[in-house]
């Protein structure tokens, strides 16, 4: 066995030199080529642009990366199934080999969720409460009404839907707004002699509502349940959203004693 010498104070710091320079070199061999070699340190990847792929495609791509990925689903409308829309770490930032990517997929069936009250909102509110919820905004129409821009009506598919009821997310809402009573004066229709009903229809068709309907006796040649009278008169300047009251004769008509015939009492 070899003996070290230390006869004299020189052979002892020769032989704490090379104990000491032995210790260095272990130390730096460790920590810049053990270590590096096993970690991969200073292999940076860049990690890729993953938006818009397809989930089917991701694996394959990321194993060629080296990378692995994790899938968080959520539902976007107007944007295919399974498409990846957003990712962490972003595209181009730099990463050690095996780190996994957090993507954001959209998933194949839209969530249900509970339909809004959206009635007696502005319509400007109405818009921001369904984006906020997730679904869209669909046709919208207007009827008079006094409340301009309101919402009277809110319908899906051509129905009305009531606050509370299970709707997909994504799916679109048509709203049916006051258009307010105008400006624009035009002559009011004659209904004179029509039927209820036809008289009714003619109003409402005209943009005017029907108010009060009340009963006259009718007089000779006046048909049972026809308009007698009308105010406005026909003619008069209204405008959209104005009321037409009515006068009708009773609907049945019973003879008298000399033969006459007069309203049932």
């Amino acid at each position: 066995m070899a003996k070290i010498s230390t006869q004299s104070k020189k052979d002892l710091f020769i032989h704490i030199g090379i104990i000491v320079s032995l210790l260095l070199v272990i130390f730096l061999g460790f920590f810049f080529v053990y270590l590096p070699f096993t970690t991969n340190h200073g292999e940076a990847i860049t990690v890729p642009d993953l938006k818009k792929k397809s989930v089917a495609d991701l694996e394959e791509f990321l194993d060629t990366k080296d990378l692995r990925y994790e899938v968080d689903c959520t539902f976007v409308a107007n944007i295919p199934p399974l498409t990846i829309i957003a990712q962490y770490p972003p595209p181009g930032a730099k990463v050690k080999e095996g780190r996994k990517i957090y993507v954001t997929v959209v998933s194949n069936t839209a969530p249900l969720i509970k339909m809004p009250k959206l009635t007696d909102m502005t319509h400007r509110s109405a818009q921001m409460l369904l984006k906020s919820v997730g679904l869209e905004e669909g046709n919208i129409s207007y009827v008079p009404d006094m409340a301009q821009n309101a919402v009277l009506r809110q319908l899906y598919n051509g129905k009305e839907i009531l606050p509370g009821q299970p709707i997909t997310k994504g799916s679109k809402i048509d709203l049916e707004l006051g258009e307010g009573l105008g400006t624009a004066q035009f002559e009011a229709p004659s209904v004179i002699g029509m039927p209820l009903d036809e008289a009714k229809i003619a109003i409402i068709g005209s943009g005017l509502k029907v108010g009060q309907q009340m009963e006259l006796p009718a007089e000779e040649g006046q048909a049972p349940g026809s308009i007698v009278r009308q105010n406005p008169d026909a003619g008069s300047n209204v405008r959209i959203g104005d009321v037409i009251d009515l006068w009708v004769t009773p609907q049945s008509l019973e003879p008298t004693e000399n033969g006459t015939i007069q309203p049932e009492p």
